[in-house]
């Protein structure tokens, strides 16, 4: 059964664009804030049962048109050998990279550390309603990195990391080659159990300089890009920050951008290669105002939703705590009832 994901996925005219949200499992919704109360993060990830619950609650709450999958980018770090945390103050890994006197050495990938998740999958599968599908994820292999080499979540300007490609560009690609090999292992994974999308998760893409992302990082986002798009599955490419490096993107990157909320949607439309799909790009804090403001910004939506049918209605990056469940809704419910002039 074809939903109206998949159609604007594959650039079919829908009466509205489809819309979802990253970080719709959790956070905003009382729901999940329940599961909590009674589960860790972990233990809400590694059930099967639990994590397939967590995913669909967004559907269920919020009448999004797709899931996706309830796990974390550093569930790769971990099937590498790096032991994680995640505590009250976020990830942290037990020893990173940037402590290790020989990195690559002290990884070693372990790809039956991420069977539990393709069980995920195929319980999400039994549980999903048919119409709604389900968004595959990883992490950007440099974002991942960042995390590797940090160790922790907390700065998010990752001065180690960044330091590597500058002080030994070469050690960084080896590790990012790790990195993205086993991506693609994992992403194949997801397809082979039934996704019908792949989003990549650059976080922060940003961090680096437009020309240094393009030629050393993004190489190995575009071998996982390619894995994907190879098996027919569509991929989606949220680089987050990188600005002007928009114009560099091309459809062998992937099949659609997302949008962080720095860049307005026309002016990325522009910048982008016309055979790209667009995602985005509302910025998550404005849920934090009342509903004449909300409505009073997605209205200006409206003239390139017209004008755009290969556009995903989306937040610009992850919701964020602390956002009312009620003005998640309402945008939800305002997507469906517009008219969007088609």
């Amino acid at each position: 059964m074809s939903n109206i994901f998949e159609k604007t996925l594959r650039g079919e005219k829908t009466e509205r664009p489809p819309v979802w949200f990253m970080r719709q499992a959790g956070r905003v919704l009382p729901s999940y804030l329940e599961m909590r109360k009674e589960h860790s993060f972990h233990e809400l990830m590694r059930s099967p049962e639990l994590a397939a619950e967590v995913t669909l609650l967004p559907v269920h709450d919020l009448g999004v048109d797709a899931a996706i999958l309830f796990s974390d980018i550093l569930v790769i770090p971990e099937a590498l050998g790096m032991n994680l945390a995640f505590t009250d103050s976020g990830p942290r890994f037990e020893k990173a990279l940037k402590d290790v006197a020989d990195p690559l050495s002290f990884l070693k990938a372990d790809a039956q550390k991420l069977e539990y998740i393709y069980n995920v999958i195929d319980r999400i599968g039994e549980r999903r309603p048919v119409d709604v599908p389900l968004i595959g994820f990883c992490g950007a292999p440099f974002t991942t990195l960042c995390y590797m080499v940090q160790g922790l979540g907390t700065n998010h300007t990752f001065p180690d990391a960044v330091a590597l490609l500058y002080q030994n560009k070469s050690l960084a690609n080896e590790l990012l080659e790790v990195i993205t090999n086993l991506s693609i292992e994992y992403a194949l994974n997801q397809v082979k159990h039934g996704i019908a999308a792949f989003q990549i998760f650059e976080t922060h893409a940003g961090l680096i300089p437009v020309d240094l992302y393009m030629e050393l990082i993004m190489p190995h986002v575009r071998r996982i890009s390619a894995a994907v798009m190879e098996t027919g599955t569509p991929v989606i490419f949220l680089p987050k920050g990188l600005g002007v490096g928009l114009k560099y993107l091309g459809p062998k990157d992937a099949d659609f951008i997302s949008i962080d909320w720095q860049v307005p949607l026309d002016e990325a439309r522009t910048m982008l290669h016309p055979g790209l799909g667009i995602q985005g790009n509302l910025d998550p804090r404005i849920l934090l105002a009342d509903q004449v403001t909300i409505g009073q910004k997605l209205e200006t939506y409206l003239e390139f939703g017209a004008a755009n049918d290969k556009w995903i209605f989306n937040v610009g990056h992850g919701f964020i705590p602390g956002i009312p469940v009620e003005n998640a809704k309402f945008v939800v419910d305002w997507i469906k009832q517009a008219n969007w002039g088609r």
